[in-house]
């Protein structure tokens, strides 16, 4: 899947770049950094001892080439999940070299977490947004933010609804993090039908048959399924 931030520039005569590797949970290098203990001593204080890597990104968001579409909307991350609950779901975001606003840091609004799920979609913004970078419909932009600024190995843990997103990379270089949410493995997978996550389910089930055929039947969860790891702790029902 192209990055509409260099749709039409690899930076590199002759060469792609990779912006971002998902569901990196079948590599084992890769995978190493969501069983850190020094990750799971905190991960476990939200889910449990009982613990699964549910989605995992290795994120190498490009230089902006002048369209501001290096961005990543402001969104809430259990838009896109189909298990409950949310408190026994954690992100963590490590900082692979120094982050800040001008490579584009992580951004949040604080106490947006303990709001509802909302209404989600793609921005109207001039110079394009990736696929499924849905953005949250109606937040207040007078609403306080944060920019977190990072060192490297700095990690933040973030609940699922928790409004964020990044600004653009306005350097020359790639800038590098790597994440993983985590859930409890008795969470439970919810049908989204007919609720606002309805319209991502759809798109990334359209893919999913694109990509394996359109004679395959397979359901939202299943696709959560098949990328979902134990880390920790017994398997129960994820």
């Amino acid at each position: 899947m192209r990055d509409v931030a260099i749709a039409k520039s690899e930076f590199v005569a002759d060469q792609k770049a990779v912006t971002k590797v998902q569901g990196f949970h079948n590599d084992e290098v890769l995978f190493d950094y969501c069983t850190l203990p020094e990750i799971l001593e905190y991960t476990e204080c939200f889910t449990g001892p009982n613990i699964m890597a549910m989605h995992t990104m290795l994120i190498n968001k490009p230089p902006d080439p002048g369209t501001k579409s290096s961005r990543h909307p402001m969104h809430q991350d259990l838009y896109y999940f189909p298990f409950r609950p949310a408190e026994k779901i954690v992100c963590s975001w490590t900082a692979m070299e120094k982050v800040n606003r001008e490579n584009g840091c992580l951004v949040v609004l604080p106490g947006t977490h303990k709001g509802p799920l909302m209404q989600h979609d793609y921005p109207e913004w001039e110079g394009g947004v990736n696929k499924m970078y849905h953005g949250v419909r109606d937040y207040s932009p007078d609403h306080p933010r944060v920019h977190l600024e990072m060192e490297a190995g700095d990690t933040v843990f973030f609940h699922p609804i928790l409004i964020h997103g990044s600004g653009m990379n306005r350097t020359k270089g790639f800038r590098k993090a790597i994440s993983c949410h985590y859930a409890a493995s008795d969470c439970h997978y919810i049908d989204v039908t007919g609720t606002v996550q309805d319209k991502i389910a759809t798109e990334v089930e359209d893919l999913a048959k694109r990509k394996l055929g359109k004679d395959v039947q397979i359901a939202y969860q299943d696709l959560w399924t098949l990328k979902a790891r134990s880390v920790k702790g017994d398997r129960i029902n994820l």
